[in-house]
């Protein structure tokens, strides 16, 4: 009969466990490795963005390129905030405020809007004034210099909405003016009727002086005289409905201090 192997002494299985005990010590070090450095520094920073608290700001179209800018510098100065913006026709921010839209602040291209909104916001601060111009195609081509020449029948002159502020302070000089057009479309926003000249679907039109800047190589603008023209402020307070109050008082704070004001002067709009 064959005979068994001898077992082995037992300093020997104790070294055999042992070994076993530091390989498998080792593969779970391994696996538990990429789980430990994503719990590392990085880590924290990204949960330091995660929990910064958002603002969503309903803001008028004409401050669209502005705003991107003095939301970068806010954010910057301010890295526990983070700013979303809406932008669209006043009247159209209004009537999202008015069906509890979630926002935190408003601000508006008139005051009329704003005003009309008391119940729903905080005491509101002008933050910004802009004037209207004639828009018209690169290099005038129809021959635009004043308010009278929309008045022309063979020119497509397109407008703001009467219920949008830049359409409600373009039918002020036009009638102050004397001046009767009649409009080919009528705009939701200003950047809407930006957006039918530049692309040439109209000859000319009414918009801010901020917005020709914004498309520049694409419109013309031609200037309308202080004593005939309008002055647009925009006025911005926080909303009532707000979940973020103290952080959106300091962000319509901010949009008066010296900062704030030298991004608004630099696209174009004048000091309240």
């Amino acid at each position: 009969m064959s005979r068994l192997p001898s077992p082995a002494p037992a300093s020997s299985s104790v070294r055999v466990l042992g070994r076993r005990r530091a390989v498998v010590a080792a593969l779970a070090a391994a696996l538990l490795a990429p789980l430990v450095a994503a719990c590392g520094p990085g880590d924290g920073q990204q949960g330091s963005a995660s929990s910064r608290t958002e603002l969503t700001v309903l803001a008028a179209s004409s401050l669209t390129d502005v705003f991107e800018t003095a939301g970068k510098a806010y954010e910057k100065e301010h890295p526990g905030t983070r700013l979303r913006f809406s932008f669209a026709g006043s009247q159209e921010l209004a009537a999202q405020v008015g069906q509890g839209a979630p926002a935190d602040a408003l601000v508006t291209a008139d005051t009329t809007t704003m005003d009309g909104l008391k119940d729903e916001t905080g005491p509101s601060t002008v933050v910004a004034r802009n004037r209207l111009v004639i828009v018209t195609g690169e290099g005038n081509p129809r021959k635009v210099r004043t308010l009278e020449d929309l008045a022309d029948p063979a020119l497509k002159v397109v407008l703001a909405a009467p219920e949008v502020p830049v359409g409600r302070y373009g039918r002020q000089i036009l009638d102050a003016g004397g001046v009767e057009v009649k409009a080919v479309s009528q705009e939701p926003n200003v950047r809407a009727v930006l957006s039918k000249v530049g692309l040439g679907e109209a000859d000319a039109g009414l918009v801010y002086r901020t917005d020709t800047a914004t498309a520049a190589g694409k419109v013309d603008a031609v200037e309308i005289p202080d004593d005939r023209n309008a002055v647009a402020s925009y006025p911005a307070a926080v909303l009532k409905a707000s979940k973020h109050g103290e952080e959106a008082a300091d962000f319509v704070s901010w949009l008066s201090t010296s900062e704030a004001q030298k991004i608004f002067r630099e696209a174009g709009f004048q000091q309240p």
